[in-house]
């Protein structure tokens, strides 16, 4: 590892100046100290987020749930309150990565890299959910422009989510044995009028599926989505499989978190 400055404000204004002057964030460091160690990354200085408080936490809100920034992966799965409102976010925290990452990896974190391959994404995009940051409010289907791509602007901190409470949602992913990241993972959520799908692992980035959200928008069955015929034109094929793989993996998974919403 190289020289670099590391700092641990204790409020998200001090943090907030600090990444305004251009330092770097550490939320969980789960990408960000691997990458440093490579080179691939390699800034001066370092804001360690773990120490403000205000960023940690979950509350429900009428018919919302909040989760700070800095909201472990391992206290989401376990939260009682995340249980209640959407089961299907406490099961899908619970299955990301192992034991170490579940403790030190962050919501927060987890959506300013947004990984292609990553769980946390699906959810927000699936459930609809808002990414406030120390400047404003990003509706999901704003936030994720692509491969690592995010609306972020420099200097601009992801302070909690937002998540509307579906009636019903599920999550689903086929893993790759060796990272856990999912080969393909499909967030299915049923809202007051329309079903939400949205799709990881497929490709550049997160992604809704439409095909798949109008029918099961007209009938919410496994059925329904098993008749939907789920192209592999952009799909992203590689060593772990192939584009038309993982078009098949959209359907099956599709149709298992369907049922496992309605289970």
């Amino acid at each position: 590892m190289y020289a670099f400055t590391f700092e641990r404000p204790a409020t998200l204004a001090a943090a907030a100046k600090l990444a305004a002057a251009g330092a770097k964030p550490l939320a969980g460091g789960q990408t960000l100290l691997a990458s440093m160690k490579l080179r691939l990354a390699n800034p001066e200085n370092l804001i360690d987020l773990g120490g403000i408080r205000e960023l940690s936490g979950i509350r429900r809100e009428g018919s919302q749930l909040v989760v700070g920034a800095m909201t472990r992966h391992a206290e989401v799965a376990a939260s009682e309150e995340v249980k209640s409102a959407i089961p299907a976010l406490a099961e899908l925290a619970g299955g990301i990565g192992d034991r170490q990452v579940r403790n030190l990896g962050t919501i927060g974190g987890s959506l300013a890299n947004n990984d292609p391959a990553a769980c946390y994404p699906a959810a927000v995009l699936g459930l609809g959910a808002t990414v406030k940051t120390t400047h404003r409010e990003i509706p999901a289907d704003e936030f994720f422009t692509g491969l690592f791509g995010t609306a972020l602007e420099d200097g601009e901190l992801i302070t909690a989510v937002r998540f509307p409470i579906p009636r019903k949602a599920a999550y689903m992913k086929f893993r790759q044995p060796a990272s856990r990241f999912a080969l393909v993972g499909v967030f299915v959520a049923q809202g007051s009028s329309q079903v939400r799908v949205a799709v990881t692992g497929g490709g550049n980035g997160v992604f809704r599926h439409q095909e798949l959200e109008q029918a099961l928008t007209r009938n919410f069955t496994p059925q329904a989505a098993a008749e939907v015929t789920i192209s592999a034109e952009g799909l992203s094929s590689d060593l772990h499989a192939s584009a038309a793989y993982r078009a098949n993996l959209i359907g099956v998974m599709a149709q298992r978190a369907v049922a496992r919403a309605l289970a």
